[in-house]
């Protein structure tokens, strides 16, 4: 039997709706106020709601359409006002009978079974749009996907999608959820790669000034500092449209107030006496750039994130080994031994993390070969860091650490476009 809930009128000679919906066999479940109506409906869960409003007004379309957005179901409304434009506004409310001047006992049970059954055609259209429109979101997400995945691997579009649908069968997901997988991935990947840049930028520049400051190939050491600048201003930027203000933006923000700061004493004219201080702000950058970084791979969707963090730091590490192997040589006393065992703990700290990345299972025939080289670049650091007291060492100290830069620049890509990484 089909359940109805009236709405009660206080229109003059309004029809008793409760007792004839009885009388044709109609469950009348209760009646309420038009103001209560959407709490009531979801209360109670109507098969029907019928009213009696001689002139619909404002009110009683606003509450048709709230019904319709919270709890929806059939609507039936019976009124004497012929107004066509009114009778636009109900069908655009929701309502799915409205009845000018046809209210009649015998027609209440036909006009109930037509306002539901259009009900159920309009669901039947609105499932049918929710599914076009989900399965054309779905698409678009595959395309992307595929579009990163043919970037990154430098396969066929159809080879991208065959990657997407054996990983889609082996994790017992959609297509879809493993598309937007894959592009939640490379986002954060970039994301975790381009802040831990900034990491390293800091160490970098700091380096970049001693070796400026000893006039150690001045004209080349000068163009890596204006790149410098440049590489941190964009990353920055990028981070600041790809990452969420609500959740990273104070991070962001610190590392970029700290960035300020650094750039403008380390912008000046080189000076020497000032080498402590400039250690000073690169340390607190470093420090700002290092939580951002962490906590976007905490935030990442995939574990293997972690790599991509690893291989980034130990672009850091080559820098600020070469920068403390410098301030060894230009700090006096305490500081100048600091730096020294500063230096030691660096190195230490790279090698533990060069075992990591041996012995990790994400890795390709090009990402070993990356590793080899980068042990070789390694090696010659540590050997120009024996004689950087030297005007060649000090020489052999910066061309070494660049070295291995570019090395482990070229790994940390490497790591962000693997197939584990962006797949999980």
């Amino acid at each position: 039997m089909t359940s109805c809930l009236v709405v009660a009128s206080a229109s003059p000679g309004a029809p008793d709706l409760q007792s004839d919906l009885e009388t044709v066999g109609i469950h009348v479940i209760g009646a309420v106020h038009r103001g209560n109506l959407v709490q009531e409906v979801v209360r109670l869960g109507p098969g029907v709601v019928v009213f009696h409003e001689a002139s619909p007004d404002d009110a009683l379309f606003q509450v048709a359409a709230a019904l319709m957005a919270t709890s929806p179901r059939p609507l039936l409304v019976f009124t004497n006002d012929p107004d066509a434009e009114k009778m636009d506004r109900a069908l655009r409310s929701g309502i799915h009978a409205y009845v000018v001047s046809g209210y009649a006992l015998q027609r209440l049970r036909p006009l109930v079974h037509l306002a539901q059954a259009r009900f159920a055609y309009e669901q039947g259209l609105r499932d049918e749009l929710a599914d076009v429109s989900h399965r054309f979101a779905e698409r678009k997400l595959v395309d992307r996907a595929k579009g990163i995945l043919m970037r990154a691997r430098q396969v066929s579009e159809d080879e991208a999608f065959r990657v997407l649908r054996t990983a889609s069968m082996h994790t017992n997901q959609r297509v879809g959820q493993v598309s937007q997988h894959v592009i939640d991935a490379a986002r954060f990947a970039e994301a975790v790669n381009r802040a831990g840049q900034l990491r390293m930028l800091s160490q970098r520049l700091a380096k970049l000034y001693a070796l400026l400051g000893l006039c150690v190939d001045t004209a080349a050491h000068q163009r890596l500092l204006v790149e410098s600048f440049e590489r941190i201003d964009k990353n920055l930027a990028f981070l600041e449209r790809a990452v969420s203000k609500a959740t990273f933006g104070d991070l962001l923000d610190a590392v970029a107030t700290q960035w300020g700061t650094f750039k403008v004493v380390v912008s000046a004219p080189v000076d020497l006496d000032r080498i402590a201080e400039v250690d000073t702000l690169a340390e607190q950058f470093l420090l700002r750039a290092d939580q951002f970084t962490t906590h976007l791979e905490s935030a990442a969707v995939t574990a293997t994130l972690h790599v991509i963090n690893v291989s980034g730091r130990q672009r850091m590490l080559s820098q600020r080994l070469a920068k403390l192997a410098l301030l060894g040589g230009l700090l006096t006393g305490e500081a100048a031994e600091r730096a020294k065992a500063d230096a030691d703990k660096t190195a230490l700290d790279f090698e533990d993390a060069m075992a990591v990345l041996a012995a990790t299972p994400l890795s390709t025939l090009e990402i070993r070969a990356s590793l080899d080289e980068a042990s070789q670049a390694w090696a010659n650091l540590t050997q120009a860091r024996t004689r950087v007291q030297e005007a060649n060492g000090q020489r052999a100290l910066g061309e070494a650490s660049e070295r291995l830069l570019a090395v482990f620049d070229e790994l940390t890509d490497q790591y962000e476009r693997s197939m584990q990484v962006l797949l999980g």
